[in-house]
């Protein structure tokens, strides 16, 4: 495996400091940042020196502190866990919750995502649930997972005009990614089904997400 790029550090404002792993979606790089994501929530230190959140990306690592906190002493804990990463995948690493979220697939672009790959509708949901995906964030809603490991031939554009409303707990592909939505809301990813929104809650960056067809 190729070692860590350097990383690139930059301030969102007075109160977040930022570190830069990559700079596309990579399965790699999400491993690397959820390794020091999880090392700094084990660490004591961090609200000590004023440290109040952690916020991983796909790329990056956000770290929410008191703007007058000793900010030298945060990048010395977060250097120090970059440099901790391992060498090889299988140890970034880390037994993580699996969640199986039941799927009922019927939803109103399931034959937009068939036609775009050339398939039949019941094979995308097979590709669908087959892989064990990788929670590498949680955003745009609160407990919106962003999941890596979509079959590439299941990959969709986003609609060209986004829906006003989505409902809660639809199941979506928009591009390369698949997710959930946790309430209702606006949204342009290609809908296949629905699940349960509450499922969603207890879901954290590094756990494991597998669908399911839902039985009906």
């Amino acid at each position: 495996m190729p070692p860590v790029k350097p990383c690139k550090t930059y301030f969102l404002g007075d109160a977040c400091l930022c570190w830069e792993l990559g700079d596309a979606i990579d399965r790699l790089t999400s491993l690397q940042v959820l390794y020091v994501y999880r090392l700094l929530k084990k660490n004591g230190e961090l609200a000590r020196l004023g440290v109040h959140d952690l916020v991983p990306s796909y790329t990056a690592l956000a770290v929410h502190a008191d703007p007058l906190c000793d900010w030298k002493a945060v990048r010395r804990l977060v250097d120090g866990c970059l440099a901790a990463i391992p060498a090889d995948e299988a140890g970034l690493k880390e037994r993580s919750v699996r969640h199986v979220l039941p799927v009922s697939y019927h939803g109103e672009d399931l034959q937009r995502v068939a036609d775009h790959a050339g398939i039949a509708p019941d094979e995308v949901i097979r590709r669908h649930t087959a892989p064990e995906y990788l929670v590498a964030m949680i955003g745009f809603r609160p407990h919106f997972p962003y999941l890596l490991g979509l079959d590439s031939s299941l990959v969709t554009p986003r609609l060209d005009s986004p829906r006003l409303a989505v409902p809660a707990g639809a199941v979506g592909i928009g591009g390369e990614q698949t997710g959930i939505y946790p309430e209702t809301s606006p949204g342009g990813w290609n809908i296949l089904g629905m699940t349960s929104p509450e499922l969603l809650y207890t879901i954290e960056p590094g756990d494991t997400v597998v669908f399911t067809r839902a039985e009906e």
